[in-house]
């Protein structure tokens, strides 16, 4: 078994800053467009480090155009912003995206793993494509990533069994390991219990609560009660502006908005 540090020898991540910041991510008077749309509306806050927040709100209200901008991948789809978010206090417009989602990996709503590509393969695609070649690396690699996310010992004997043939839980959490493999720092995490039966869910749920021993975890979630037991911190979107943004007991016990206690008590949303 190999260190967990040689994963962050294989890939070269550019370093923009030697300083190391216990706000990993903060965002600053962000607005996001769709055209003329105003999706998000004046954002600021800040994501401390080895924590889980999670984003909440009605369906619309900008969360996952808010997780989008945060690797920029919100201008892949067409959209501009205004504003900053800064990733180690550098501003990511000075961030190759390339290099900026290496350290903010992304896991989707609907696990993808690749069909033609082997539960191996999966996991180490983003290191093949970054040039590794060493057979026996890419294989402890996969091995360390795989027992992280608990499934290296349901698929450890059958690694070449196609990565689309796992359930559902299975393949999100391969998906997860694919992106652990290229050693980001932050994780963003689009809903990724909604496709999932409840067992499956529970494992992805515990996973996150492991994870951030090591990462920093934002995740978008309409399931409050899943907000409430996996997160340390929990912001309130509503129509594109950030509503409330506290640790997670104060806004589930305790919270300072109006809006936010109304939602939270499922009186609109």
């Amino acid at each position: 078994m190999i260190e967990q540090d040689l994963i962050s020898k294989v890939v070269s991540l550019e370093d923009y800053s030697q300083k190391k910041f216990d706000t990993i991510i903060k965002v600053e008077n962000l607005f996001a467009y769709f055209g003329e749309l105003k999706a998000l509306d004046n954002i600021s806050l800040s994501i401390p480090k080895n924590s889980v927040t999670a984003i909440i709100g009605p369906s619309g209200c900008g969360k996952s155009t808010f997780l989008r901008c945060l690797n920029k991948m919100h201008q892949e789809i067409g959209g501009t912003t205004e504003g900053k978010i800064y990733y180690n206090g550098i501003d990511i417009e000075n961030i190759d995206p390339v290099i900026l989602r290496r350290n903010i990996g992304m896991v989707f709503q609907k696990p993808n793993p690749f069909p033609t590509m082997s539960i191996i393969n999966n996991v180490v695609a983003g290191l093949k494509y970054n040039g590794v070649r060493d057979k026996k690396l890419l294989n402890e690699i996969a091995e360390i990533c795989l027992k992280k996310v608990g499934l290296w010992e349901e698929v450890k004997d059958n690694l070449n069994r196609s990565g689309a043939s796992l359930s559902g839980g299975q393949q999100q959490r391969l998906c997860i390991a694919r992106t652990l493999t290229v050693n980001p720092e932050v994780i963003l995490m689009d809903e990724p219990t909604s496709a999932l039966d409840p067992i499956a869910t529970t494992k992805i749920e515990d996973l996150i609560y492991e994870l951030k021993k090591d990462y920093t975890i934002i995740i978008v979630t309409h399931n409050m009660q899943q907000a409430a037991r996996v997160s340390d911190y929990t912001a309130f979107f509503y129509m594109g502006r950030l509503i409330e943004f506290s640790d997670t007991k104060k806004i589930f016990t305790n919270p300072s908005n109006k809006q936010t206690e109304e939602y939270i008590s499922g009186r609109f949303g």
